[in-house]
């Protein structure tokens, strides 16, 4: 096993990771910028050393730097997180050419699923069902409209070097879809270096499930079942739970099937993600692939009591995967609820100075933190600042709890969508289970604008 990982990243991810290491006796390394000089992860690890400014291009991207005080500190291996360096194949090479070992699936594989085109072109290949849409990258507004009607409106317009809905747009007109093409082929360029973009059929009334996939190099893999992510703002996830309460047990077993299916004939090695929309009648499509550990993976180790990234640093190690499928279940209820720096109503990002942090506690309640009390929130990086956790026996006990929970949790100093939170716990929409991708849009806002 390793001796030394560091830990590529920041904020709550780099702290779940490097607690896990220190369970399995792994020493670790925290890098850091220096507006998060004073984050909690940093104290937590055994060295910590500063990358640079707050600006991600000269800290938390920084490749060359990362590997250069991975190589100071003598670590063996690195552990990226989600985001920032975790999916980017060059990044992995650097760290093969330095003899480190990228906790992760190797560059080609990352390269193929980083890029939604080639991703829908590989998972049609192992007959995984897409959403019906463009095979290759679209070079004009003028071509977009004329795929669209063929079609059929509303389409969704997704950058394909995309994620976190950077770059994707819903559209629903000819007049929509021409001012949408250059602004979002514009800001996919600016966030990923990447501005070509594809259409897809939008699904209406969808479901945004994804199964939970653990790989090994030995040819074996099994699936962690599914999350419900379908509560989004922005395009962005801000409630999850597993299992989901929409699908049949059918429908449950499918799924996790066509995911391994998938996996396998990618020849993909480490924990990963097969997200899938699924329509009113229980019809799965593949929407994407994460080749890392994604931000609501806790709620996936609640109900199997699989430490993910204990996992992911076993296979990295090359161990055998000793999980069997049939050994796994589903025990109970999990659900979590990202905690922004955010305006309620309008979503907008509230940088500032957190005076006082209370959080819950007690029994079936996790939290992952990014921040601290006294703390300041930077506009630099991504505003979430918690996640929040909570399991019960049953859906209704872990919503019960859940709404416990919010209403416990104080945060001053800046706002926070914790309001929006609490009244998507308590709608009876979301009681029923009518979870769907326009959860928000059709239930939420018309309440925010009252």
């Amino acid at each position: 096993m390793f001796q030394k990982v560091l830990i590529a990243n920041r904020g709550e991810i780099a702290a779940r990771v490097i607690r896990t290491c220190k369970k399995m006796g792994i020493k670790t390394v925290a890098v850091y910028s220096e507006a998060d000089s004073g984050a909690p992860f940093v104290d937590m690890a055994d060295e910590s050393y500063l990358l640079g400014p707050p600006r991600v291009n000269e800290s938390y991207l920084n490749a060359d730097k990362i590997i250069s005080v991975a190589k100071q500190a003598k670590a063996d291996a690195i552990h990226p997180g989600y985001g920032f360096l975790s999916e980017n194949g060059a990044f992995v090479r650097k760290c093969e050419a330095a003899g480190i070992c990228f906790i992760g699936p190797d560059s080609q594989v990352i390269e193929q699923m980083g890029s939604k085109i080639a991703a829908r072109a590989a998972m049609k290949k192992a007959g995984v069902p897409v959403v019906p849409g463009t095979e290759t990258a679209v070079a004009t507004a003028d071509e977009a409209i004329r795929i669209a009607n063929e079609i059929g409106y509303p389409i969704m317009l997704k950058a394909s070097a995309g994620g976190g809905g950077i770059g994707m747009q819903a559209v629903y007109t000819d007049e929509e879809l021409q001012k949408a093409f250059s602004s979002n082929a514009k800001r996919a360029e600016s966030f990923f270096g990447d501005g070509a973009m594809f259409l897809e059929k939008k699904i209406e009334n969808a479901h945004h499930i994804e199964i939970q996939i653990l790989a090994d190099h030995f040819g074996n893999a099994v699936h962690l079942f599914e999350r419900e992510c379908s509560i989004q703002r922005r395009n962005q996830k801000v409630i999850e739970e597993a299992p989901s309460p929409f699908i049949s047990e059918s429908t449950r077993l499918k799924m996790g099937q066509t995911a391994v299916k998938a996996v396998k004939a990618l020849g993909y090695v480490n924990a990963g993600t097969i997200e899938f929309m699924v329509d009113e009648d229980e019809n799965f499509y593949f929407l994407e692939m994460n080749t890392r550990i994604q931000v609501e993976h806790p709620i996936t180790e609640e109900i199997t009591h699989v430490d993910i990234v204990e996992q992911q640093l076993r296979i990295a190690d090359k161990q055998k995967l000793v999980i069997k499928q049939e050994d796994l279940t589903i025990d109970g209820h999990a659900m979590e609820a990202r905690i922004y720096a955010e305006d309620p109503v309008t979503f907008f990002p509230s940088p500032g100075h957190i005076s006082t942090l209370e959080i819950p506690r007690g029994n079936g309640i996790r939290h992952e933190l990014t921040v601290k009390g006294d703390y300041d929130v930077t506009p630099y990086y991504d505003p979430m600042i918690a996640k929040l956790i909570v399991t019960g026996k049953n859906r209704m006990e872990t919503i019960e709890n859940m709404q416990h929970a919010l209403a416990d949790y104080h945060v001053t100093g800046i706002k926070t969508n914790i309001p929006m939170l609490q009244k998507v716990v308590s709608l009876d929409a979301f009681k029923r289970g009518d979870t769907t991708t326009a959860f928000v849009q059709n239930h939420y806002a018309p309440i925010a604008k009252k």
